[in-house]
């Protein structure tokens, strides 16, 4: 794996295991329950996508790098859980800027081995939001990717911005950086200004179903 993948990768891990040791401590779950949904949110994510890559084991498997960053965030957030419940948007912030760096790091694997552009955006999309929807269905919610919500849809944004970038000649770099500032501004407009993508039912249906 290049470099940067690899760094960019193990930021996300962080990010998403904070995000999942946030939503476990929310659920009242133990010390090992905590570990196994930070474990699953930092790397569901890429191992769902190593596996459709025909990568085999898996990334975190043959780097114990990603193992002891999980296990040090993981202590970390438990320490200073109540600093991160204090502030109001942490899960937020972290699972954003999770989602960010692994769609960048899904897209930049798939260039590696030569997929269509098309199929790396969503190499990269799948990357950034399985881990938070297997943390949300171990923890009895709704996953964030099934509401009306833009959550892939800014990763799928931020992946078009990288493969875009690239074609253009722009650096690696720099690419990452524009990307992932794609993803958090997008999801972020959408958090604040309330966005959603359109409703499919109608105002008879929705209620029906409340």
């Amino acid at each position: 794996m290049e470099p940067i993948v690899d760094i960019i990768d193990i930021l996300g891990t962080i990010a998403f295991a904070i995000s999942g040791v946030i939503t476990a401590t929310k659920k009242r779950m133990d010390l090992f329950g905590i570990l196994i949904v930070a474990t699953v949110t930092s790397v569901g994510g890429g191992t769902l996508r190593d596996l459709l890559i025909g990568k085999s084991p898996v990334t975190w498997l043959l780097n114990t790098t990603f193992v002891y960053t999980i296990l040090v965030s993981t202590v970390v957030g438990v320490i200073f859980r109540k600093q991160l419940h204090y502030v109001r948007k942490s899960l937020f912030l972290f699972d954003t800027i999770g989602i960010a760096l692994y769609t960048i790091t899904g897209v930049q694997m798939g260039l590696l081995i030569d997929l269509n552009p098309v199929i790396c955006v969503a190499l990269g999309t799948i990357t950034a939001c399985f881990g938070g929807v297997i943390r949300d269905i171990l923890c009895n919610e709704i996953p964030v990717i099934f509401r009306k919500e833009i959550y892939a849809s800014a990763c799928i944004l931020g992946g078009v911005v990288y493969i875009g970038l690239i074609h253009l000649g722009v650096t690696a770099g720099l690419t990452a950086v524009m990307a992932g500032i794609t993803v958090v501004v997008v999801r972020t407009l959408a958090v604040v200004y309330e966005l959603q993508l359109p409703s499919i039912y109608t105002q008879a249906e929705r209620e029906q179903n409340s």
